[in-house]
């Protein structure tokens, strides 16, 4: 934190006599005007008093204290070393962090928290999907060709991106390096796996030549159209167009690779299905295993009321949804698994599958 001020008293004692002073100066000049005037006078140096003191009173932001996050100091401690990473180079990044409350606040109140048929309104609207059928025929050439090389259809990667930053244009506005050291240092429940992100992030910055105090990205710390964490960047991010980068910021290629090859690596079937609605309950099937674990002859011998002709020996799971009217009960394959692994929850992989369905009805019927 800089400050012209060497004390910060003094620095508040001036400039709160300041304010006094612009606030006498007002009250005599009011006393002189009748009351129309008056009024519009009051509303505007009431504005310019706010500005004053914005001016006077900045902000102020500060780095992270080692000290006060004990977390941070075992973190730097831990890694030190590590990777060929010095410990003043490490010690250097992590001062420049900012420990913020907007990030805690965002983490405690995530979207998957509402039931079905709330968090369903978010994702399928008119808006998402029509701009979804505009992304695959701007791409159209590239999804062909990532489904070619990867065996994921178009409708599923457009879906991803639509659900994760509207095809591209919310990328978040959070520093990629605060978002990190928040979670890693000041969130106790989940600081391991957070720690274990931000060394990836590092790592990532040494390895794409990126300066760590720059990327932008979610609250959580998710970067670029597709929202990968620092260690699925690492894993799959694809450099599609072989120019020696992997760029998700604003590379639609390898951006369109990398959802490609994050699927493919997490076991997705090509030409198989992700999830059918039940057309009659069944609660003595449901639960909340996400994994297709039982073969279709099994569930069927179990009393599952399924009328499509699927093989039997393909593998699904029955889970529900509370739907407006009551609860849903659905048949979720492999594929429908896979899209979990993006995501660990029922409802976002849901939304990705109904707004892929919604996409490719679209875009079908446009190519009539």
């Amino acid at each position: 934190m800089k400050c012209a001020y060497k004390n910060l008293a003094t620095f508040h004692t001036d400039h709160t006599d300041a304010l006094m002073r612009f606030s006498s100066l007002y009250s005599e000049n009011m006393s002189e005007m009748d009351g129309r005037h008056q009024v519009i006078r009051r509303q505007i140096m009431q504005k310019s008093v706010l500005l004053l003191s914005l001016l006077l009173f900045p902000v102020w932001t500060m780095g992270l204290s080692l000290e006060e996050y004990p977390l941070a100091e075992s973190f730097l401690a831990d890694i030190s070393g590590k990777h060929g990473f010095s410990r003043e180079q490490l010690k250097q990044i992590l001062l420049d962090a900012q420990i913020k409350e907007s990030i805690l606040k965002a983490i405690s109140r995530p979207a998957e928290a509402k039931p079905w048929h709330e968090y369903r309104h978010i994702f399928l609207t008119e808006k998402r999907i029509s701009h979804g059928v505009n992304f695959w025929h701007q791409h159209h050439a590239l999804l062909d060709k990532a489904e070619q090389a990867y065996g994921v259809p178009p409708h599923i990667i457009t879906a991803i991106l639509g659900v994760e930053t509207f095809y591209g244009t919310r990328t978040g506005s959070f520093r990629v390096l605060d978002a990190l050291s928040t979670l890693a240092f000041a969130y106790p429940r989940r600081a391991a796996f957070f720690s274990k992100e931000l060394e990836h992030f590092l790592l990532l910055s040494r390895e794409e030549s990126l300066d760590p105090r720059q990327p932008q990205g979610s609250y959580a710390g998710a970067m670029g159209w597709p929202q990968f964490m620092p260690s699925s960047y690492r894993r799959y991010a694809a450099d599609f167009d072989q120019d020696g980068k992997r760029d998700i910021w604003t590379n639609p290629g390898d951006v369109i690779a990398s959802v490609a090859n994050y699927f493919t690596a997490h076991g997705w079937r090509p030409n198989q299905p992700v999830a059918v609605k039940l057309s009659k309950p069944a609660p003595a099937l449901a639960n909340e295993t996400l994994k297709a674990q039982y073969t279709l002859a099994f569930l069927k011998a179990k009393g599952l009321p399924l009328e499509d002709n699927y093989p039997p020996k393909l593998k699904a799971n029955v889970f529900k949804l509370d739907g407006k009217n009551g609860a849903e009960y659905w048949l979720g394959f492999t594929n429908f698994y896979v899209i979990t692994r993006y995501n660990h929850s029922p409802l976002y992989a849901m939304a990705v599958h109904q707004l892929s369905q919604a996409i490719r009805e679209r875009f079908q019927q446009e190519g009539k």
